[in-house]
């Protein structure tokens, strides 16, 4: 898979990517990772990637020249290329958008930065925006690696053991049950007996009832939205938990 990244500091990915499941990915030929300038669609001695914005306001508005440059520049690349803008306004993303990305041959990544980017470009050079939750960065960049990781870890070969990704948190709506390993006994806190008695059937009948408690406990609204079948409805009720 291919990300091509569009932003003003190119060099802010350099030890990120080299690094973790990224980094061997990157090696192995399964991902491929490239930063764009955006200063290198510029056309002013200075270089300039922002402006003023019309009607007057705090800060500074990401000029619309550059970016549709460089999202034009990319764009003779492999078919299916999806552009993205890095933005708080965008859609939240999770795992099933996650899920819906990995599909893709080629991810364009925009990069925001200051009080954002013209409207011209979010109305017409762009096919989503994406948000990693309901705050607001500096700029875009963080946010690009974090959908870099989320989405790659769902490509085959990325992740050692394909396993690992279907089991998540999220993947069905769930948070993830606890998890444990030696030693056994650690300072008088003990493994969960079940765990150790190599019956798997009921090792997973007690990880599923641990998710579905965790994920009521800490996040009761995924509830409403995950996969759920009778006996998890069951379970829930009898711990309290009440459909909307």
């Amino acid at each position: 898979m291919l990300f091509d990244i569009i932003t003003i500091f190119p060099n802010f990915f350099d030890s990120p990517l080299k690094i973790g499941v990224i980094g061997r990915a990157i090696e192995a030929g399964i991902l491929e990772i490239r930063t764009v300038d955006l200063r290198d669609f510029t056309t002013d001695r200075h270089r300039t990637t922002d402006d003023r914005p019309f009607g007057g306001g705090e800060g500074m508005i990401m000029k619309p020249e550059p970016i549709y440059k460089a999202i034009n520049s990319l764009k003779g690349g492999p078919q299916g290329a999806r552009v993205i803008l890095l933005s708080p306004q965008g859609k939240v993303l999770d795992q099933a958008l996650a899920a819906e990305l990995a599909r893709c041959q080629r991810l364009i990544l925009v990069c925001g930065r200051y009080e954002g980017v013209d409207e011209r470009i979010r109305e017409h050079c762009v096919d989503l925006e994406l948000s990693i939750g309901d705050y607001v960065l500096s700029g875009g960049e963080a946010a690009a690696l974090v959908l870099i990781e989320v989405v790659s870890r769902l490509i085959f070969g990325v992740l050692g053991c394909k396993s690992s990704a279907e089991r998540d948190s999220f993947t069905d709506g769930l948070l993830k049950f606890p998890q444990y390993t030696r030693p056994r006994d650690f300072i008088g806190w003990k493994v969960p007996e079940i765990l150790l008695s190599g019956d798997h059937k009921k090792v997973a009948e007690w990880r599923r009832r641990q998710s579905l408690e965790l994920t009521l406990k800490r996040r009761p609204e995924l509830l409403h939205k995950a996969q759920l079948d009778t006996e998890d409805l069951k379970y829930l009720r009898s711990l309290g938990w009440k459909e909307a």
